[in-house]
């Protein structure tokens, strides 16, 4: 059974049980000295006084016909119209255990419900005797089919508004599951199946966009791969011709010891975020040490580098992530900084979030190119020079590791030179 007519089905069964349950309760509940009458209650009362006019009237016949003729209309099981000592007027039967039974509001007797309802001026008493089954069929009218009706058509869309969006995000897990990595469902809604949706809508996204990325990164590492293994195999031909290559040897293979060793520092980043060690850092401590470390790389291409910061600044995180960070940025800025210039590094804490800037006075970038240069193995076009460039992994293992700190990584550029920001919350 689908779930729409499970659904259907249970509504249903709803509304039947509660028009069942109401005409047992408007029954169960009798109560004859109530002055809100329930149409059981005026039955009765109208049937004792009936009875009444009978027996005062026309004796015992007139009584007996009257009794007859209430339960061919009403299929009641039995009626009993008594005296105050119990005794049936219409066969001089003693009836004192119904009478003191049905005193109790109704009361079983023999599997039967009995009802009683005495005169006003409690000479008289009619003993009502009927199943169960049919205290509720008396209840119930051919009208209250009628009122199903709209009952069932009201089940019957509530049901299908239910489900209707079920069935496109259906449509789209089952294409997303085959391989369509475009498929999205219809997110307009604004209840949780509409959350649902853009909640799938984000994860096929995300795994699409993973998995473009994995393909772009495995394309990029088979092209990075092949030019510095290219020269590598030209070098150990001329080393077997007996040719000098040993240096050239050597440098292709730092080269791809240091392409490896990023590749495999951006894998743990984005593979292990978990296994971080997270502890309070003094930042303004950390940026002065990097400054003091990579001076003396600046020196050697000729630009120096200055540190201005204010006081101190804590923040919470993996300390050596975050030294990587600012050290691939300082490094990137020392880079592409020309001789005799300076790159500048300020550290400012306000706001509850702390900036850490790096500036150099080189070409910049590009402005289309700002919104690519944190992707992995992204160079700008005049920068394929490998004897200047890096390998395009510097900036994006600063990225995630500012990321995985809840943390922002923006560029600009400064007209000359190139301005980063790292913002953390402190």
């Amino acid at each position: 059974m689908t779930l729409f007519a499970k659904i259907v089905a249970w509504f249903v069964i709803a509304v039947l049980v509660t028009v069942a349950a109401t005409s047992v309760t408007s029954v169960l509940s009798y109560n004859p000295a109530s002055p809100l009458s329930a149409p059981f209650s005026v039955l009765m009362k109208m049937e004792a006084a009936d009875a009444r006019e009978a027996w005062e009237t026309g004796g015992r016949d007139a009584l007996r016909r009257a009794l007859h003729r209430f339960l061919d209309i009403t299929h009641y099981y039995a009626v009993v119209f008594a005296d105050a000592q119990g005794t049936d007027l219409s066969t001089g039967e003693s009836r004192r255990d119904l009478l003191d039974l049905a005193r109790r509001h109704p009361a079983w007797h023999d599997g039967q419900l009995v009802f009683a309802t005495f005169s006003p001026d409690r000479k008289y008493c009619l003993l009502l005797i009927t199943r169960p089954l049919r205290v509720i069929y008396a209840n119930l009218q051919p009208l209250h089919l009628l009122v199903l009706a709209p009952v069932l058509a009201l089940c019957y869309a509530l049901a299908y508004y239910l489900t209707s969006p079920l069935r496109p995000l259906q449509r789209a897990v089952e294409k997303f599951g085959r391989g369509d990595l475009s498929a999205r469902a219809p997110a307009g809604r604004n209840d949780k199946f509409g959350d649902v949706a853009r909640t799938f809508n984000h994860m096929a996204e995300r795994m699409q966009n993973l998995l473009s990325a994995q393909q772009r990164l495995l394309l990029d590492i088979s092209h990075e791969l092949r030019s510095p293994l290219a020269r590598l195999s030209v070098a150990i031909e001329l080393a077997r011709t007996g040719g000098n290559s040993l240096d050239q040897i050597q440098k292709e293979a730092d080269r791809l010891n240091e392409l490896i060793t990023e590749m495999l520092e951006v894998a743990r980043m984005e593979n292990d975020p978990a296994k971080r060690k997270i502890e309070a850092v003094r930042l303004d401590e950390l940026v002065g040490a990097l400054v003091n470390d990579c001076s003396i790389e600046a020196q050697v291409r000729g630009c120096s580098l200055e540190l201005n910061k204010s006081g101190g600044v804590w923040v919470e995180g993996d300390r050596e992530l975050l030294r990587r960070a600012i050290e691939n940025v300082m490094r990137n800025a020392i880079r592409y900084a020309p001789a005799k210039t300076r790159v500048e590094v300020a550290l400012e804490d306000g706001d509850g979030r702390a900036c850490v800037r790096v500036r150099d006075y080189g070409p910049g970038v590009p402005d289309s190119a700002l919104a690519h240069i944190f992707d992995p193995f992204y160079r700008v076009e005049t920068d394929r020079n490998r004897n200047n460039g890096g390998y395009g992994l510097g900036l994006s293992i600063a990225r995630r590791a500012v990321e995985l700190h809840r943390g922002k990584l923006r560029a600009y550029n400064a007209s000359p030179g190139l301005l980063i920001e790292i913002e953390l919350p402190v």
